[in-house]
């Protein structure tokens, strides 16, 4: 199986390549840095650039590029919320619109998006990262009754992970202590387990979920 993954260079994305070469599968990766341990990497800032054109067949995309934005919502800037869209929303739908040709003649094809918690849970300084979010979950929706049934279409919302992108939230021990406490697990979230699940969702394993959003959350969503 050939994988795109977008934004594959550090935290989940790097768990995830890591993962599907030790499962034999061939990883494909578009980022800005252009270091990955992919087979195939391209330097690519999909915002703004051309995406490159790719020979191999692709048989599942994973869009991973992500803002962890806080503010309060009277100092939130136009700027901010378009930011926040470009990256999250638009990002993808230019990256799916891109490669859906390559998806549609390959077999068992899937998509796979990330929200966060704070779409389905209102949180305090998330307006803006959580109103785009919440255009990836309709997004996944919408495409998967449209691509059905030859590509399915899944959403991963996790809560707080321990990454590069989340790293000044969580950089000393009383950030990671709160951090820990909010969720009835006690823990943040482990990019290896986030990237399992993506893993489990472009495998045959999963050929009967589509248009599902998954809260892999610690229960941060769902109880106290």
């Amino acid at each position: 199986m050939n994988v795109l993954i977008i934004g594959g260079s550090t935290g989940i994305g790097a768990a995830l390549i890591n993962s599907l070469n030790q499962e034999g599968h061939k990883t494909i990766s578009i980022n800005r840095s252009g270091e990955t341990f992919a087979h195939t990497s391209y330097k690519c800032n999909v915002l703004n650039d051309d995406l490159p054109s790719i020979e191999e067949s692709i048989n599942s995309i994973i869009y991973l590029p992500g803002s962890i934005q806080l503010k309060p919502f009277k100092n939130i800037k136009k700027e901010d919320f378009i930011l926040d869209w470009k990256i999250n929303f638009f990002g993808a739908v230019k990256v799916i619109q891109n490669y859906l040709p390559k998806l549609n003649s390959s077999e068992n094809p899937s998509i796979v998006l990330f929200s966060t918690v704070a779409v389905q849970t209102g949180m305090p300084f998330h307006a803006s990262i959580a109103s785009a979010k919440g255009a990836v979950e309709g997004l996944t929706k919408s495409l998967a009754a449209e691509l059905a049934p030859k590509i399915r279409v899944n959403c991963i919302a996790p809560s707080l992970t321990a990454t590069p992108l989340a790293a000044r939230l969580i950089d000393n021990e009383t950030k990671l202590k709160s951090a820990t406490e909010r969720h009835p697990l006690k823990q943040v979230g482990d990019a290896a387990d986030i990237a399992s699940l993506a893993s489990w969702l472009i495998s045959e394993k999963s050929k009967f979920v589509t248009g599902q959003l998954f809260k892999m959350d610690g229960g941060l969503s769902s109880i106290r």
